[in-house]
């Protein structure tokens, strides 16, 4: 079964910096797209990177310069280097991505999701 897996998130104060991680485990053949989204309390969940497979990447608008998505194939992980953080920015993180998988001789592609990391910027 395919899952991923967030950690790194935290409480950190304004102008700080986090690393958030998203490893994905089980039967991959390939992840293709990956990105963070994220969800601040009362609004919609929004995207924050995304970088496919071969490394290009684009960001809101609102992260642009402060925030730098990445990823290792080889390790199956992907990353969120944040800095200059602001309260704005607090809302729970997620990792989401599209992962090609076998069973039982069987391929699979879908989008699977993380459970989500709190990110809080103190002012």
């Amino acid at each position: 079964q395919v899952q991923l897996a967030e950690s790194g998130g935290g409480l950190v104060q304004a102008g700080g910096s986090l690393r958030l991680s998203c490893a994905a485990s089980g039967s991959i053949l390939r992840i293709s797209d990956m990105g963070w989204y994220r969800r601040a309390p009362g609004k919609q969940r929004e995207l924050v990177a995304g970088i496919r497979s071969g490394g290009s990447t684009n960001y809101a608008d609102s992260v642009k310069g402060r925030f730098t998505i990445s990823r290792d194939n080889p390790k199956k992980t992907m990353y969120l280097q944040m800095n200059s953080l602001k309260p704005e920015d607090t809302a729970v993180y997620y990792c989401n991505a599209l992962i090609t998988s076998s069973s039982g001789g069987v391929y699979y592609s879908d989008y699977y999701w993380g459970q989500g990391t709190q990110v809080t910027v103190s002012s």
